[in-house]
């Protein structure tokens, strides 16, 4: 859920290169900065360091031309620099991962990783294999960010992509283009990376990782009033219309705020599709975490609790119960590979009884499972439209227990 402080790093990050390109290698320094600090919020950022890195290197192919070697260069030193300096996230990121999981690519393929949940929990992926239709998907994710309805949101790409195309053929704002990089990132994830998108006006009309169309918000700020500005130009290029080119401006303005505003109106009225993904995928799961909370509230303060904290860390917030008290699953070792039969995760699952008073368990999870081949009593059973059973357990006898309600 980084994606809001990803967009400020990408966004300053594509300034400062900006400026670069302009000589100031100081700025570079800059830009390899919030590159490392993108890295480590977010793999897009991946992505944008490598397409950012390739334009320095092959920078000397693009100034071949006279007028290019006019312009300013980045010299060999700054971009060598520039190069190790937006490297250094992803190699102490493979670094770590091998180190602790002996795996450098653990966040790739190991159990947490978008290829283990979607062959966990066998999510559909519409886009599949499908470069095309996987970068439709991300593409109508982004209008729909943006505007309600589809031509609304096609008006605001085609006004993008009409201020790029401005931009690209008449050099203003070139850099500007490295806005785009979500767009191939998130085509590649999610037709080869088990990172589907869902939309409600496409099949399977649900929500599920709308929010990524947001990346393509700066691309949508800079591009539109380009493109409207592109279109007054040449609006007053007729001869009818010439008196009205000391007007370009104003219009411009004028014409991008009644976009803005437009838009806004009808997005706040319908609520943000981000804000409605976030209460549908959130509202039973949410339900749930309050009604465990308040039953593992009324236990006894010194007690401590098994459980599999996964999507349900919220319960133990709400409860205003401390990590301390639990036994979790990140008390496994993660470094002893292939497993860990000595770690208090694993040893607590083999015994219940002798490591935890109580036992939370959610229905199938691997708290869950140990309970019930342990027989332990059940004291709760709570359920919840949508959600799998939790059951809280008497592991040990203590002084007090939660009162029936």
């Amino acid at each position: 859920m980084g994606e809001v402080l990803y967009l400020a790093l990408f966004i300053w990050a594509v300034v400062y290169f900006s400026e670069a390109t302009r000589g100031d290698t100081k700025a570079l320094t800059k830009c390899g900065l919030y590159l490392v600090a993108a890295c480590l919020t977010r793999y897009d950022g991946w992505f944008l360091t490598a397409a950012m890195a390739a334009v320095v290197v092959l920078q000397p192919l693009f100034q071949r031309n006279q007028e290019s070697k006019d312009k300013p260069s980045i010299s060999r030193a700054a971009a060598i620099k520039f190069v190790l300096i937006a490297a250094a996230a992803p190699a102490l990121w493979l670094a770590y991962n091998g180190i602790v999981y002996r795996n450098p690519l653990e966040f790739a393929n190991g159990p947490y990783s978008a290829k283990a949940i979607e062959q966990k929990t066998a999510t559909v992926n519409p886009a599949k294999g499908n470069l095309f239709a996987a970068g439709s998907y991300f593409l109508k994710a982004a209008e729909l960010n943006v505007a309600e309805g589809d031509w609304p949101g096609r008006l605001w790409l085609s006004l993008a992509l009409l201020g790029s195309l401005a931009a690209g053929i008449s050099g203003r704002g070139r850099v500007a283009l490295l806005l785009w990089t979500p767009l191939p990132f998130y085509a590649l994830s999610v037709a080869y990376g088990s990172v589907p998108i869902f939309l409600p006006v496409w099949w399977p009309f649900s929500h599920y990782n709308v929010r990524y169309g947001l990346q393509l918000l700066p691309a949508f700020a800079v591009f539109v009033p380009m493109g409207i500005s592109f279109i007054v130009q040449s609006v007053t290029k007729i001869p009818r219309a010439a008196s009205w080119e000391r007007w370009t401006g104003a219009a411009t303005l004028w014409s991008v705020l009644a976009l803005s505003a437009a838009s806004d109106a009808v997005v706040w009225r319908a609520d943000p599709v981000c804000y409605r993904e976030a209460m549908i995928n959130s509202r039973g799961r949410v339900a749930l975490d309050k009604q465990v909370a308040g039953w593992i509230k009324s236990l006894p303060e010194d007690s401590t609790l098994l459980m599999y904290l996964g999507e349900h860390s919220g319960a133990l917030e709400q409860a205003g119960i401390p990590l301390r008290r639990t036994i979790n699953e990140g008390n496994h070792r993660v470094w002893k590979q292939p497993s860990d039969p000595e770690g208090l995760w694993e040893r607590a699952l083999a015994n219940p009884a002798a490591y935890a008073d109580y036992v939370v368990g959610f229905g199938g999870d691997p708290v869950w499972q140990s309970a019930s081949a342990h027989h332990l009593t059940a004291l709760v059973e709570i359920h919840t439209t949508g959600q799998p059973a939790a059951v809280i357990f008497q592991s040990r006898i203590q002084s007090s227990a939660p009162n029936a309600r």
